[in-house]
């Protein structure tokens, strides 16, 4: 697994689930698989794609209309629902 992967499992083992990092078990979950999956290709969920855009993966809004993953996410209200529900 990548090392980005390890700092995310650090950070949760330093911090705890419960200083914003991950809200509930759902967003920790899938926190997990946005490390592990880097690419629009691999992602098979738009709230994956949101996570792993706001988590660092620039590329995933190449054109900067606040849509990432265009493969998974087909627009930006239910970018903005996802954003909202776990809090970033």
């Amino acid at each position: 697994m990548g090392r980005g992967f390890f700092i995310f499992i650090a950070g949760l083992a330093l911090f705890g689930a419960d200083n914003g990092i991950a809200r509930d078990a759902n967003v920790g979950q899938s926190l997990v698989i946005a490390q592990a999956r880097r690419t629009c290709k691999t992602v098979s969920s738009c709230r994956e794609a949101v996570i792993m855009w706001r988590e660092g993966y620039s590329r995933a809004d190449a054109d900067k209309d606040g849509i990432p993953c265009e493969n998974v996410c087909p627009n930006k209200k239910l970018v903005d629902e996802i954003r909202a529900e776990i809090g970033c």
